[in-house]
């Protein structure tokens, strides 16, 4: 067993990354286009960056709620939290995807490959927080109970949401993608709501 320092620092340094290589997902106006219509033309850019930026921040900041109920780490912990901070990483890939091709005939598979990254961010995420959870393995014996239970409960319906706004990207790639900001607002007002606890 081990203390969660060395965790803690360098999943900041991966959600540190990952949140600035979200930045790529903009381009460089083409030669011969206005700077005015190049900048106009991006709106998609703008909300993929918005929604994967909060959504990525969100985890940031629960991540840090959830370390400070966590008293020591075991390598099975370890190894959950470099598949999640996997996913992590690999968000600005398919954020820049859904910026570049929302507006194309592959709008629904760049929707769906967005959706896909980040339910797996979940599963990935709620398995690190109820492997340490579960009977208590690896919450602090100090750990504020009902800030415990507030973050099993607002894990519990993450992967679904996540997977059903994924699948209504075969309806509306645009409303799929809506309804990710709609989740990152979600766990925003749960965030504030399980901190104070």
């Amino acid at each position: 067993m081990e203390d969660t320092r060395r965790v803690e620092a360098f999943s900041d340094g991966v959600f540190a990354i990952a949140i600035t290589l979200l930045v790529l997902t903009f381009r460089d106006p083409q030669r011969g286009e206005s700077l005015h219509h190049a900048l106009l033309h991006q709106w998609p850019s703008y909300i993929a960056y918005v929604v994967s930026f909060v959504t990525v921040g969100i985890m940031w900041v629960n991540h840090h709620t959830v370390m400070q109920q966590i008293g020591r780490v075991d390598r099975t912990f370890l190894l959950i939290t470099v598949v999640f901070l996997m996913f992590v990483a690999f968000v600005p890939f398919p954020t820049r995807m859904v910026a570049e091709f929302i507006r194309t005939d592959d709008g629904r598979a760049a929707a769906l490959f967005y959706g896909i990254a980040f339910t797996c961010t979940a599963l990935s995420w709620a398995s690190l927080w109820f492997y340490a959870a579960l009977g208590n393995r690896l919450i602090s014996a100090d750990a504020n109970s009902r800030t415990v239970s507030g973050i099993s409960r607002s894990f519990l319906p993450g992967t679904l949401l996540y997977g059903g706004a994924t699948l209504v990207a075969f309806a509306s790639a645009t409303a799929s993608v809506v309804l990710f900001g709609v989740i990152a607002l979600f766990y925003a007002l749960e965030s504030a709501i399980f901190g104070r606890a």
